[in-house]
């Protein structure tokens, strides 16, 4: 991974970072401390190094489903889902069916998606993977009891008690419940861990695993980016990162994009909007997390992002090399006059995109920060996912907010109830 704050270093003083750097490291320690001391909701610190004795069990179930099954649902909400979409939508082939197709509901209550949804799966043998640590979310559970009622109306009881796996708490909860009395499989929500923090557990293995990607890479990735444990001296990309955006805030900058060039990391942007917003967006304070996906979007926000107001400053995730390689085909006619490029890939061009809007997005007041990966797969996945879990807990503390919880969540789920 190539950390690179050059894009922003025209906006801060050397001394204004040194300081922030400073609380960084103390707000770091903090965390560190934190986890010694068994502090509730910090499971995810270490899950990488604990997660490895289940790793067998969850493989095994997956391999299940994706042999016996031609879809399987994926039932959950925000972290229930967002982080095993994440990875899955960036792996899987953009084009073709995928084997079993992978299928998510119980993220909206959108009626006819879940019809047509419904409509979709007849006549097909499909799994569920429900996934909620309470069972009661209402988008979650609508989904699950609507598509288990299919299941067993469709391909009987005894088919679902062997193709309904729910990810949940294992000592109680409405899911635990439906689980234990129809005869499902359980794996566990960790207690210690919040939802969006929870991808590298089962909540986030399983489905991944059943969409055929190797979670032991994915482990590996973020086994090797757990750093805290060699003292927080190690951390130096994050300390770097919560420092500097902590910066940018305080100046002003209080919108922050995420920004790919690839459609593959599409939703690993949604997975980040619900890591940040979730966890420092509360008591008035936080910044504004959004996603973008250049160069398609500088096609209808890039006018805003290089001349609106400057109130903005972007985290660019790079790739340095796809998995193919395709050279701009010459011409006889050259209409368009792109046999002057015909000697390079697609993707060095991509590169050079990248690169003008940099500059172009600097030159305008736009500061970036430039994450770069070799390529797109399971082991640099696992390594982005605990970079940005730590930053973020950590930039958290330095804005003096509680990173683990989601208070304001709860204010629509009160107004829904009391309308129905």
């Amino acid at each position: 991974m190539i950390f690179d704050i050059s894009g922003s270093a025209k906006f801060v003083e050397a001394d204004e970072i040194q300081a922030a750097r400073h609380e960084a490291i103390n707000a770091m320690q903090s965390l560190v401390d934190d986890y010694e001391r068994g502090e509730n909701w910090l499971g995810w610190l270490s899950i990488a190094a604990d997660i490895r004795p289940t790793i067998d069990k969850i493989e095994k179930s997956a391999s299940l489903l994706r042999n016996d099954c031609e879809a399987v649902v994926m039932c959950g909400i925000g972290g229930s889902y967002l982080g095993a979409r994440a990875v899955i939508e960036a792996l899987k082939p953009q084009f073709g069916a995928a084997e079993p197709e992978i299928l998510y509901v119980g993220n909206s209550l959108a009626q006819d998606y879940i019809i047509e949804m419904s409509n979709h799966l007849k006549g097909k043998r499909f799994g569920i993977v429900c996934i909620s640590k309470s069972g009661t979310t209402l988008e979650t559970a609508v989904a699950f009891r609507v598509f288990r009622t299919q299941m067993e109306q469709e391909l009987g009881k005894e088919y679902a008690a062997k193709h309904i796996i729910c990810i949940t708490d294992l000592e109680k909860g409405a899911l635990h419940d439906i689980a234990q009395m129809n005869g499902y499989e359980m794996f566990e929500v960790p207690n210690n861990i919040g939802g969006r923090y929870s991808v590298l557990s089962a909540v986030g293995l399983l489905p991944i695993a059943v969409a055929g990607y190797d979670i032991r890479q994915l482990i590996a990735g973020a086994f090797d980016f757990y750093r805290p444990h060699r003292g927080v001296e190690a951390c130096g990309e994050i300390i770097d990162y919560v420092a500097l955006r902590n910066i940018l805030y305080r100046k002003g900058k209080k919108i922050e994009l995420f920004v790919d060039f690839d459609p593959r990391l599409r939703f690993f942007g949604e997975w980040w909007k619900q890591l940040f917003g979730e966890s420092e967006g509360k008591d008035g304070k936080g910044l504004f997390p959004a996603s973008v996906s250049y160069t398609t979007d500088l096609h209808s926000l890039g006018q805003y992002v290089q001349q609106g107001e400057r109130h903005l400053f972007e985290t660019i995730i790079s790739v340095e090399r796809g998995k193919y390689e395709m050279e701009v085909p010459r011409t006889k006619d050259d209409l368009d006059k792109l046999n002057r490029y015909s000697w390079y890939t697609i993707g060095y061009i991509n590169s050079m995109a990248e690169k003008g809007v940099r500059m172009a997005h600097v030159d305008g007041g736009v500061p970036n920060i430039r994450i770069a990966i070799p390529q797109i797969n399971e082991y640099h996945l696992g390594q982005l996912i605990y970079f940005f879990e730590l930053a973020c807990a950590v930039s958290g503390k330095m804005l003096g907010v509680n990173p683990f919880d989601q208070p304001g969540v709860e204010a629509y789920k009160a107004n829904i109830k009391k309308l129905l």
